[in-house]
């Protein structure tokens, strides 16, 4: 058996490119169908778990998955706010603990989220170096982002504006960074956490002006009296909030319309959460409850549908893949005419011919087997670090 063995082994090695070919053939016809499921499977436990961990969500009307997406793993919210009024009525209302959600803006191409303090201990968040925000213009960074950006305690980071083109709108604001979250395998990993009051100055709804009565803002002053100082617009509003320039920031307009893009609604206990969805699908205004884990089985059931289709196109694609290789080993043994002949002028038999070109088969077979393992081992590997890195209170 050893024999046969070297011999097959030295036939594929002497013949090195169509042994390549095969081995990659086979393997990516096992690899492909085995590679989707994988994915979908891991990108579905991963979306399922964050869902279920989310009881219920309070958004505009619109789009039930964009405004999950949107308030679970931080994409763009594509759906109009709500006004801040709404997170007041939710706790008038004494059925749940309600945790508001701004996420319109970035920093270094990460999530600035404006929430309160729950958040945390609703997503069982601990710090892991530092403190949680206390006032306006600090923030807190998820693990990822601290170590992506290389930032911690007493750094500071620039927040991005809304649009290329806004001009009128947002002022980047420098914050202060006071704390690092401890890593959670999920997408508050990949966020900056601030103030729901820090969400509205990065929002233009609130800003802090150079004291006008100081010597260096005399080339901004207009007009000066007893009473009364006039500015242009040369005194420009703060980009950074300070211990020394804080009192000067103020909130235009009433703070109850304010925006914030959906509530997290953790319900006191399952009769709460009935009676809470009840209340608001009797209402008529555009204010919609959603159950997270629904939304996303809806979604996920979509995905799998077509994971099905693409499954079987690759199925087809791997039989055909298959006849190819099959008919590759069949013209071989045609083509090895006069090996086969000398082998038998040797004394070779024919159950030794059949056992070298078995032996050639399973070897083949069995490098493709070895590198799918492998391929689906680093898949696993690479999702699973994808899924912590960005990636993921009992549901109703």
């Amino acid at each position: 058996m050893r024999h046969v063995l070297y011999m097959a082994w030295r036939y594929l090695q002497f013949h090195w490119l169509k042994t390549v070919i095969l081995v990659a053939s086979i393997t990516l016809i096992v690899f492909i169908p085995v590679g989707i499921q994988v994915v979908v499977g891991q990108a579905s436990d991963a979306l399922t778990a964050r869902a279920t961990a989310t009881p219920l969500l309070i958004g505009a009307k619109g789009s039930a998955i964009d405004l999950t997406l949107s308030a679970i793993y931080f994409t763009t919210p594509a759906a109009d706010p709500l006004p801040h009024r709404e997170l007041t009525r939710l706790q008038e209302l004494n059925l749940a603990l309600g945790i508001p959600l701004h996420v319109r803006y970035r920093a270094a191409g990460f999530p600035i989220i404006g929430t309160s303090l729950d958040y945390f201990g609703f997503r069982n968040l601990e710090v892991m170096e530092g403190r949680v925000m206390t006032i306006l213009g600090e923030c807190v960074l998820g693990a990822g982002v601290a170590h992506s950006l290389d930032l911690g305690p007493d750094s500071t980071l620039f927040s991005s504006p809304a649009t290329a083109f806004d001009v009128a709108g947002s002022t980047p604001l420098k914050m202060k960074i006071v704390g690092v979250l401890a890593p959670s395998g999920t997408p508050d990993d990949k966020s900056v956490f601030v103030d729901i009051k820090t969400s509205w100055v990065l929002s233009g709804l609130a800003h802090g002006h150079m004291d006008v009565a100081m010597p260096e803002a005399e080339s901004g002053v207009l007009t000066r009296d007893d009473n009364t100082i006039v500015a242009n617009a040369s005194v420009l509003p703060y980009t950074e909030i300070t211990s020394h320039n804080i009192a000067s920031f103020h909130f235009h307009g009433n703070s109850e319309e304010f925006p914030i893009d959906a509530i997290l609604v953790v319900p006191h206990d399952r009769r709460s959460g009935i009676l809470l969805r009840g209340r608001y699908e009797e209402r008529s205004d555009p204010v919609q409850v959603l159950v997270p884990r629904v939304v996303i089985d809806d979604l996920m059931a979509t995905v799998l549908s077509v994971r099905d289709f693409v499954i079987l196109g690759s199925i087809g694609v791997g039989i055909a893949t298959l006849a190819t290789a099959v008919l590759v080993f069949v013209l071989s043994i045609r083509l090895r005419k006069r090996e086969i002949m000398t082998i038998r002028k040797i004394g070779g038999t024919e159950r030794r011919l059949r056992a070298i070109l078995a032996a050639e088969i399973c070897m083949v077979l069995g490098l493709s087997g070895s590198l799918t393992a492998f391929l689906v081992f680093v898949l696993r590997a690479l999702k699973a670090t994808r899924v912590s890195s960005i990636g993921f209170w009992p549901s109703i």
